[in-house]
């Protein structure tokens, strides 16, 4: 016996299960067209936030703000006292590059020193508020010595090597005299490469710069007395001057790294920082992390 009814009910669900997919496909095409907001021009801004221990983020943003033709310039948001010296020279070159391209402009929040302030050398103008702690130029290695504690314990370490300098920095023993030497020529010829920076990037003479930078923080007062920085300004002066640099007066903005879920940031295998990481990496000063090795 035919049952037409079942028929029927089938093919309707069949046609209900393809309308919602069109539904589904139009709407998701829908929100793809809002964020990217059919082409109209946007400012880009990169947020440097917190000590700078990965590129990788910043790197990816930066390439999409230079791929993307309706991002027309980018202003990068710098909050961070510093971090490890190769990620930070990563994005300091990164944005040189961009700056090539699109107009850049910098602006400090409450804290931009050290690794933070030389990211910020890539902008055409630094902004800062009057009491921006920014500056502090200098290079840092910290190296724990827990050789009395271990003798306590009772805890030894034999070290086999297969040179003078393979295990400088041992948790287990001091540093001889020739491996502080050593390591202060890499602090020093690290440091001249920042003072460099700073000298190319602010026009500025080679001893004028290194007089500055023996570590010392500057308000962004000091800091716009002293060179450092062009003007002084909050996010939103950086932004509407920016504007007017692009000579757009209205504008779409879009903010990267984009921010992660909780369960996505839980899994991150870079948000662990390993021991060798913290025990024995040379890092630009983080003027108030200056005890910690990062």
């Amino acid at each position: 016996m035919k049952r037409p009814w079942l028929v029927y009910g089938l093919a309707f669900l069949g046609g209900l299960v393809l309308f919602l997919i069109l539904l589904s496909f139009i709407f998701a095409l829908l929100a793809g067209y809002k964020h990217f907001d059919l082409g109209k021009p946007k400012i880009g801004v990169l947020e440097i936030k917190g000590v700078i221990l990965d590129a990788d983020e910043y790197l990816s943003a930066i390439k999409e703000f230079r791929t993307r033709r309706d991002v027309k310039a980018v202003l990068v948001r710098v909050e961070s006292p510093g971090g490890a010296i190769g990620p930070t020279q990563e994005v300091f070159e990164e944005l040189k590059k961009l700056r090539k391209e699109k107009p850049i402009y910098v602006s400090m929040g409450g804290v931009s020193a050290s690794g933070g302030y030389y990211v910020s050398l890539a902008g055409e103008k630094i902004f800062a508020n009057p009491g921006t702690i920014t500056g502090s130029i200098g290079v840092v290695i910290e190296l724990p010595n827990l050789e009395k504690l271990f003798e306590k314990f009772g805890i030894k370490s034999e070290t086999i090597k297969s040179g003078e300098f393979k295990d400088t920095g041992s948790i287990y023993r001091g540093l001889t005299k020739e491996e502080r030497e050593y390591l202060k020529a890499k602090v020093n010829q690290l440091h001249e490469q920042f003072v460099r920076a700073v000298a190319e990037e602010r026009k500025l003479p080679f001893d004028k710069v290194k007089s500055l930078a023996d570590g010392r923080i500057y308000t962004g007062e000091e800091a716009k007395a002293l060179k450092l920085i062009d003007e002084l300004g909050n996010y939103y002066t950086a932004l509407e001057e920016l504007k007017k640099r692009i000579n757009l007066k209205e504008v779409k903005i879009l903010i990267l790294p984009r921010k992660k879920g909780f369960w996505e940031r839980f899994f991150e295998e870079k948000t662990s920082l390993s021991v060798e990481k913290l025990l024995q990496s040379l890092y630009f000063q983080p003027f108030y992390l200056i005890k910690l090795n990062l």
